[in-house]
């Protein structure tokens, strides 16, 4: 094939798909919100089944539920009709995703779904269809032509049903309440997670890893400090711990470029820097990502709400907990 008919073909996909998807917002309406109001008065879980293509896109429209606040997973009907059926209980959704509105292994178990009382919305492509009339909400997910050009493989039919699969589970997530920290329970082990739910208490060096002088001690004892503690810096401190300065890498090398300077007899207070920014260790590490990015530095004492230093952390550290 010449390359130009193939970028025609790839974009006549995307022009079929998207009138598909451009289609259903008329289809947000009284049924949509029934539909909502079944899923949001579950007392159980929304149980999401379709069988080959249609079963794919409900496994992702489960997962999207269950991720946003609205505990739901699937079941193959082909195996709810053979011991999996014991999975739904009345006090269930259940979400069934067929095309033609026909699918046999659905609909062997729709009057076992309706004799157990738990609400049955159906997404198809066919109002007319058993399935459709055997629902107690019927949701139109049809569309005009498959991109397909044989009309054959489910293409733009599936697109229209994750769409509105997706419009489903973000009206539910509104209407829930469902915040950015509640996501982040849900996915502990990604970056979204470690950025919600990692505090500055949870990464931050303490007792001997902290680098820590009294303000009396000799740029030398600096020195040695931050060598020894390996964070690029020191705090200094006076006799009841409450943070005087800090000083780093870099305010040595600009004591050097100025000139010689003798590091024995230098007191660390006329070289620390009394300018700076602390944290608590109660706030988000992503907040701390956030302070070292605004203020242009890699590493942040961490302070009591009196002023006593307990801790230390630097941009490694983020790198290495994930959040940045």
């Amino acid at each position: 094939m010449e390359q130009a008919k193939i970028i025609e073909m790839g974009r006549a996909v995307i022009d079929t798909e998207t009138a598909a998807i451009q289609a259903l917002k008329a289809r947000i309406d009284e049924q949509f919100v029934r539909a909502c109001e079944y899923m949001l008065n579950c007392r159980g879980r929304i149980v999401v089944t379709g069988m080959g293509k249609s079963g794919h896109i409900g496994g992702k429209i489960a997962a999207t539920l269950a991720s946003t606040g609205s505990p739901a997973f699937f079941v193959h009907p082909g195996e709810a009709s053979h011991g999996d059926l014991g999975m739904i209980t009345a006090q269930d959704v259940v979400l069934a995703l067929s095309n033609s509105g026909g699918t046999d292994e659905i609909l062997t178990i729709v009057p076992l779904i309706k004799r157990l009382g738990a609400p049955l919305i159906a997404l198809t492509g066919n109002p007319g269809s058993r399935l459709a009339n055997e629902a107690d909400v019927h949701l139109d997910v049809s569309v005009e032509r498959e991109a397909c050009p044989l009309g054959l493989a489910p293409t733009a039919s599936t697109t229209a049903t994750l769409v509105m699969g997706d419009a489903l589970a973000i009206s539910l997530l509104e209407s829930r309440g469902f915040t950015a920290d509640d996501f982040a329970l849900s996915h502990p082990g990604g970056r979204l997670g470690k950025r919600l739910l990692l505090h500055v208490g949870d990464l931050m060096h303490r007792d001997e890893a902290l680098p820590k002088i009294n303000q009396q001690a000799h740029l030398a004892d600096a020195l040695m400090e931050m060598s020894q503690k390996g964070l690029g810096m020191t705090t200094v401190v006076d006799d009841d711990d409450r943070l005087c300065g800090i000083f780093t890498d870099g305010d040595l090398r600009r004591l050097l470029d100025h000139g010689k300077i003798d590091v024995q007899a230098m007191k660390i207070s006329e070289a620390m820097i009394r300018n700076f920014t602390t944290i608590e260790k109660d706030q988000l590490a992503a907040e701390a990502l956030q302070l070292m990015d605004s203020k242009r530095i890699n590493a942040l004492p961490v302070v009591d709400t009196e002023g006593r230093l307990i801790g230390a952390l630097n941009m490694h550290d983020l790198l290495k907990a994930g959040v940045v």
